[in-house]
């Protein structure tokens, strides 16, 4: 690939940006990768892990969208969601997504982590949505998921007047789930996975489809996904395993 370095394991892939050059913003080559990488996660469901490259002036997520390319983009453009239709396919994975974020992500690279289910931040990250300035609107998620994520009073700061959260601005508002230093982060990224990875992804994949569930489908979604789960062998040989434990320790 042109803009991404992709890893593969047994239960993760991990997508690394990188056109530092421009750093890493996100133009057309980048968003058909990042659909191609979709692509295959759809098929075999596998944790994501979505970070930056390091440049000679720091570590960086994504700048944003392509502004070379955006300068020449119209209506027509707009309507086709070009951003906004690969952060929804990466929002919809099947298992979850973790953004690790080192340095600048903004405009479409914030938009890019809000559309992860968990942002680990390094303590030199800067995250907001500049694009008023340039005569445009957070068009790919912006506008509604930041309000989902951290309330409307401070998303109108940042998507309005332009603040850009430190940090740890971030994690006070839980838009980040933690800090920690730049050589850290890809050890804080795989060690989530690794929780993650412990539980049954059959269980890991249904929770999510239920949490993106519409309020109005509820309860009745949570019975049929448990209803779907109380028949897997998975969740016969998880419980065994547990009452054996259990046991075991009683008899200690």
């Amino acid at each position: 690939m042109d803009s991404l370095i992709v890893e593969h394991g047994t239960d993760r892939t991990i997508v690394r940006l990188e056109r530092p050059r421009t750093l890493n913003s996100i133009d057309q080559t980048m968003v058909d990768e990042l659909h191609t990488v979709c692509a295959q996660l759809e098929l075999e469901p596998r944790v994501l892990i979505v970070t930056g490259t390091r440049t000679e002036r720091g570590g960086i997520f994504a700048s944003g969208a392509d502004i070379s390319q955006l300068r020449d983009r119209r209506r027509h453009d707009a309507l086709r969601g070009i951003n906004s239709s690969i952060f929804a396919r990466i929002a919809a994975l099947p298992m979850p997504v973790i953004a690790a974020i080192d340095g600048y992500a903004l405009g479409g690279g914030a938009e890019l982590a809000y559309a992860a289910d968990f942002r680990i931040a390094t303590t030199r990250v800067k995250i907001g949505n500049p694009e008023p300035n340039l005569g445009i609107i957070a068009a790919a998620g912006g506008c509604w998921r930041l309000v989902e994520l951290v309330g409307e009073p401070v998303a109108k700061e940042i998507l309005l007047a332009g603040r850009v959260l430190s940090a740890d601005e971030a994690l006070a508002i839980r838009l980040v789930s933690e800090v920690c230093e730049p050589d850290e982060l890809l050890d804080r990224a795989n060690a989530l996975a690794d929780r993650i990875s412990g539980f049954d992804p059959l269980a890991v994949q249904v929770t999510k489809q239920v949490i993106h569930a519409p309020r109005a489908a509820h309860p009745v979604i949570d019975n049929l996904a448990q209803a779907l789960l109380f028949e897997s062998p998975e969740k016969a040989q998880r419980m065994d395993d547990f009452i054996q434990k259990r046991d075991a320790r009683k008899g200690r």
